[in-house]
Parts: C-alpha cells; structure tokens; sequence
C-alpha cells in the first residue's frame, strides 16, 4: 500500500463523467458565464476606481468584493472549460491542493468582506456623526487586508495539514479540488483528526462572521423603524448588501451539506450544480444588484454607455 501511496502524483476528477456527451453546450455556457462574471465584475470595478466620488468606505468594499469574485472564479472557470474539451480530466497534486486553496479562501474571503459592509452600514446608520473618523482611511486598509489575508491563511493551515496526509485513491468524484474530499482520500482515518478540529475551527469562526452580520442587521432594522431618513438609507444601501449576503449563505449551505451528508443518492448532475452554485451565483448576482440599486454606480455606468453610444453613433 506504501508503494500505491507514494505514486499518487495526479488526481482524476470524475465529476463530469455522465454529462460529457453535452459537452460543447456546456462549454459554450460555462464560456458565456464566465464572461458575464468577468465583465459584470471589472465593470463595477473600474468604474470604482475612475470615478473619485465613489472613493467612500462603501464602494471601495464593493470594489474589493468584486476583485475577489474574479479570484475565486479564476480559480475553476479556466480549469473546467479546459475539461470540457479534453477526454481526461485529470489535475496535478500540487495544482489540487493550489485549487482548494483558491476556491475556499475565496469563499470564505467574500463572508468576511460582508461581514465587514455590514460593519460599515452599521456605523453610517447608527452613529453618522462619527462615521469619518471611523471608517477611516487607514482602518479601511486594515479591514481590507483582514478579510482577504485571514481567510487566505486560515484555509492555507487546512491545506498544509492535508498535504501531509497519506492517500490511498486519486479519484475525486467532483468537477474541482476540495480539502474536505481530499482528506476523505486519506489511507488511516486517524491522521485526519486534526484536519477534522481545524476544518471544524474554521466553519466556527465563519458562523460567528454570519452572527455578527445578523446582529448587526438586527440593530440597523431597529434603529430605522421610526426614522424615514434612515429607513430610505437602509433601503438604498443596506438591501443590496443583505440580497448578497442571502445569495452567498444559501450557495454555500447547500455546498457544505453536499460534502458533509455524502449525498451519493443525488444524480451526479445535480450533485455538481450544488457545488458550483458558489462559484456562478454570487460572482454574477453581487455587481449586478449592486450596480442596479446603487444610485451613483448605476448612473456612472450608464453615462458611459450613453457617451459611448453617442460616438458610435458618430
């Protein structure tokens, strides 16, 4: 068994295995998508960045949401669309381990940026006087960095404790790399003790990332009840924000009990609908709920494509 152990190089993904006599339709649907994502994205993006009004706490947040929706979707929409066109679906170990890395700091990355929008939306509501002097510039930076390097280093400690573990099989039966399916390869399940209490840890720490928006919310709803200023506030600002946060809690919950409840009942295609839901919905939903709702993004983009319009016309 050493022998096997210690020639697992590769990893087969066979989660496409029963939908590749429609491959071309879902390579040109996957293709569509992620250039919508990609478009959608840079879009709210640049427009964040050229327009100096939009250089508030808000947008800049929104801007790095966006910034990590392109990360993680970068992380499998190249990889598929190449899967979809070969007859093997095969990844190397390090580019495995490398993809779990990508894909779940990605995720939980993007919890820990809303949790911060709605940290920020809590301070502009309840205590407005002193929202400058607050969310700073300098704090900005701070909060930023914490909900981009944390997740990245919580999820690295999950992926260096499973590349330490023996595997017996190279067969991930999934369209991209997880640590938690990885792990499941390991030979003597005793070794997966402390990849069970940190993986553990780290969904604890993410569920306490979702109670702080909750709360947070929980308070933003009490204070405008009985002010219109502040109910219209919340309605222009807050609602987006939630509709986000809603999308990306139901996308996930559905993933983490696909992996943890072995729901090998499920037909494979709806298997793997349920584990890229993540990676289609919220990337796509977040700039355009936010470009719809957000009066001075909306208009920013629509002027440009009005001016833009005017010169073709030209």
């Amino acid at each position: 068994m050493m022998n096997n152990i210690s020639v697992i190089t590769m990893f087969f993904l066979s989660g496409l295995s029963e939908t590749m006599k429609y491959k071309f339709t879902l390579f040109s649907l996957t293709l569509l998508c992620y250039c919508l994502i990609f478009l959608v994205n840079v879009s709210v993006i640049v427009t964040i960045i050229l327009d100096k009004n939009l250089h508030e706490p808000m947008y800049i947040l929104l801007c790095v949401l966006c910034i990590n929706g392109l990360y993680g979707t970068t992380g499998f929409y190249p990889k598929f669309l190449w899967d979809l066109l070969s007859p093997v679906h095969v990844i190397s170990y390090s580019g495995c381990l490398v993809q779990a890395q990508v894909m779940y700091s990605f995720a939980c990355s993007d919890l820990s940026i809303l949790a911060v929008m709605a940290y920020d939306r809590y301070v502009a509501i309840c205590q407005p006087l002193e929202y400058h002097s607050i969310m700073s510039k300098k704090r900005l930076i701070k909060l930023a960095c914490y909900s981009w390097l944390t997740p990245f280093c919580i999820m690295g400690i999950n992926v260096f404790l499973t590349s330490r573990l023996k595997l017996c099989s190279p067969y991930i039966a999934r369209l991209f790399c997880v640590n938690w399916i990885i792990v499941r390869l390991a030979c003597y399940p005793a070794e997966t003790t402390v990849n069970s209490i940190v993986a553990y840890m780290t969904i604890i720490i993410y569920v306490f990332h979702g109670l702080f928006i909750v709360l947070s919310y929980m308070i933003l709803i009490r204070t405008c009840v009985n002010s219109k200023e502040n109910r219209a506030k919340f309605m222009q600002t807050c609602v987006p924000h939630l509709t986000s946060l809603i999308t990306f809690l139901v996308t996930i919950l559905f993933d983490v009990m696909n992996m943890r409840m072995r729901s090998s009942d499920f037909p494979q295609p709806l298997q793997n609908f349920i584990a890229i839901e993540f990676l289609v919905i919220p990337p796509i939903m977040n700039p355009l709920i936010y470009g719809f709702k957000l009066t001075k993004i909306r208009n920013r983009i629509l002027g440009v494509l009005t001016f833009k319009t005017k010169l073709c016309m030209y």
